[in-house]
């Protein structure tokens, strides 16, 4: 019996991820659940799932959930903090986790259950992108086991030879020449580079094939997200990299390639539906139920069409390549000036196109300053911080 703590679970994710648990109530249960604001729905799903723990912000956060009670019996166990957090990823009651919770403040809580040697299905890509070298490190150290949940990385995971199914590599697996990353293009694969700085939050929102949170929505329309996805699969596959490369498929259908060397490409297939993936990492290396309906009907489908980025149009993928080159300082440069950019593009106080224009200024700003030390998650988080009071003096109206 798995028990399964899930970070963020009244996010996409982890209410995807319930939904998979509540199917197979024989082989998994829910052992903790946090959330940071959404109280209420936090409450209805402790009650549902009758978690033995819930992780909550603050005091005033632990009133609301215990008003919005309503199940049988006493609630649970109710843990307050971002200390509390990270404690509960790592808690012996538990050996799996969900690491779901979006943005830097879920790489704590990630690297701790990495260091107490849980089965980590990583949803959370800030940690990698910020803190790759001690996260892969740490996945070493305590052989937890990593299963990445990106409907992306995920699928490369599916396409690799079995032998290189290790959970933090040192190399390329044997016989892989590319990994191919598939992109949707997301709301403006066609539109003009020039009509994008009238951009509104709902049309940045309005992905056409996938159902995600307002700021992964954002991300994806401007393939940041993809970038940082490139920088994911570098830690994730030891890959380099000018051996990673993204191609936009708008129909997401396949959800990502890999390349061997006698030209072979693999590729895994599957609805726009992060119960897919979410099923397979909860029970690989068993294939169970993931609750997604119907067949993949190709025949219906038609076709499937492929072409190459247009960085003109989606600057943010090309500056997420140059981060990576450019060291981990610069990753966590970009990762902190796009979340400082988007919620103020989301809250209505910086132009669409200043996106990329903070995230260009904030890297060129990391690589004028003398070399940074990144030893510890300490390092990462005053980095990050340091970062974000910057972004935050060009991200206003």
């Amino acid at each position: 019996m798995q028990r399964v703590v899930v970070l963020g679970s009244t996010g996409s994710i982890g209410v995807s991820t319930l939904d998979v648990i509540a199917r197979h109530p024989e082989r998994m249960s829910v052992y903790a659940l946090s959330a940071h604001s959404r109280m209420e729905q936090l409450a209805e799903q402790a009650a549902a799932s009758r978690a033995a723990v819930v992780v909550v912000p603050d005091d005033a956060a632990r009133g609301r959930f215990l008003a919005a009670w309503r199940g049988a019996g006493r609630p649970p166990e109710i843990r307050v903090g971002a200390q509390a957090l990270a404690d509960t990823a790592a808690d012996a009651g538990c050996d799996t986790v969900m690491a779901a919770i979006v943005g830097a403040a879920g790489l704590p809580s990630a690297l701790a259950a990495a260091r107490a040697g849980k089965r980590v299905l990583l949803a959370n890509k800030e940690a990698l992108v910020a803190a790759g070298p001690l996260f892969m490190q740490a996945v070493r150290e305590s052989g937890a086991e990593l299963l990445p949940i990106d409907s992306e990385h995920n699928a490369i995971f599916q396409c690799l030879p079995h032998g290189a199914r290790a959970s933090a590599p040192t190399e390329p697996a044997a016989g892989v020449r590319r990994l191919l990353l598939t992109a949707s293009g997301g709301p403006f694969r066609r539109a003009d580079p020039a009509d994008l700085e009238a951009v509104t939050p709902e049309q940045a929102c309005a992905h056409p094939n996938w159902s995600m949170g307002r700021k992964i929505s954002v991300d994806s329309a401007t393939m940041l997200n993809k970038g940082l996805e490139v920088i994911e699969a570098h830690w994730l596959f030891a890959m380099p990299p000018d051996r990673i490369e993204v191609v936009v498929h708008p129909q997401s259908v396949i959800h990502s390639m890999v390349e061997y060397e006698d030209g072979s490409v693999l590729a895994q297939l599957g609805q726009p539906d992060m119960r897919t993936p979410i099923a397979y990492a909860l029970g690989f290396p068993d294939r169970i139920a993931s609750g997604v309906p119907g067949a993949l009907d190709l025949a219906r489908l038609g076709r499937l069409d492929f072409e190459a980025p247009d960085f003109e149009r989606f600057p943010c993928l090309r500056l997420s390549f140059d981060a990576l080159r450019a060291g981990q300082a610069a990753s966590v440069a970009l990762n902190a000036a796009n979340e400082v950019a988007v919620q103020a593009f989301l809250e209505g106080r910086l132009p669409y196109t200043w996106i990329a224009r903070v995230i260009a200024a904030a890297l060129e700003w990391q690589a004028g300053r003398s070399s940074v030390t990144l030893g510890s998650l300490g390092d990462v988080l005053a980095l990050d911080a340091e970062v974000r009071a910057y972004a935050g003096n060009l991200a206003v109206a």
